[in-house]
C-alpha cells in the first residue's frame, strides 16, 4: 500500500505527528481506536472523514515502523 497517499507529516499540525491527509486525525490517533477496542466501522461511525483505507493505511504504518525497529541496524 502506498501509504504517501493517504498519510503525511505537517510540522504546524498535530506537533508534527503523522496525520491523515486532510485532517488533523493523527495515525497514532486511529492506532489508539483499535487497541482500546473500537471497531473499524465504529472509527468510520465516528470520523466520517476517514474510510476503512485509513484504517487499513494506520496499521500499514504501525507495520513499517515496526519492521523498521526490528531490523538489525
Amino acid at each position: 500500500m502506498d501509504l504517501s497517499g493517504l498519510i503525511d507529516v505537517r510540522p504546524g499540525v498535530r506537533s508534527g505527528k503523522p496525520c491523515f491527509i486532510g485532517t488533523r486525525i493523527a495515525v497514532y490517533d486511529v492506532l489508539e481506536y483499535l487497541a482500546s477496542g473500537m471497531t473499524h466501522d465504529e472509527i468510520v461511525a465516528d470520523f466520517p472523514e476517514l474510510t476503512e483505507a485509513h484504517i487499513r493505511a494506520a496499521l500499514e504504518f504501525a507495520a513499517v515502523r515496526e519492521r523498521r525497529l526490528a531490523a538489525p541496524a
